[in-house]
């Protein structure tokens, strides 16, 4: 992959970054849960620190950049497409929409890593959908909690 590419990559992951916090912010602030405003907010902060992750690589290609690994329990595979965000948005649907959207960006990038022949660049997109596992492992263990109280 050129560096033309590579760039043009980053740029959308940035703007994907800006976009999933202002969905995490505006689910937060519409909610009226505690927990699910605590959930949301904490999101759209990470995804404030993704984002400038992703403008270090894009200044500094050479930047390294580990996130924990976290299984995939693959809970958002087993939700059919959740309604659109609304006021009127019952807990599991605002956790489900966003465990959706987590995954998308998730697959995504792992595409992106399949495709590389450049182990650099390989590693970056494996790292930022590490990065996206994280938020989907935190959105499913919330849908279950919610959805599934009785584990409890």
């Amino acid at each position: 992959m050129d560096k033309g590419t590579y760039r043009e990559i980053l740029d959308r992951a940035i703007e994907g970054e800006i976009e999933a916090h202002r969905f995490y912010q505006q689910v937060a602030e519409r909610v009226q849960t505690p927990f699910l405003k605590g959930l949301f907010g904490g999101l759209a902060e990470e995804e404030l620190m993704h984002r400038k992750v992703l403008e270090g690589f894009r200044e500094k290609s050479d930047m390294e950049i580990h996130f924990v690994r976290v299984p995939d329990f693959h809970v958002s595979e087993t939700v059919a497409g959740p309604p659109p965000l609304s006021m009127a948005m019952q807990p599991a649907d605002a956790i489900a929409l966003a465990m959706k959207k987590e995954e998308v960006a998730m697959n995504h990038y792992t595409q992106l890593a399949e495709a590389c022949t450049d182990a650099a660049q390989q590693k970056v997109f494996l790292e930022l959908a590490a990065m996206e596992r994280g938020h989907k492992a935190k959105m499913e263990k919330a849908f279950v909690d919610i959805g599934y109280p009785e584990v409890w």
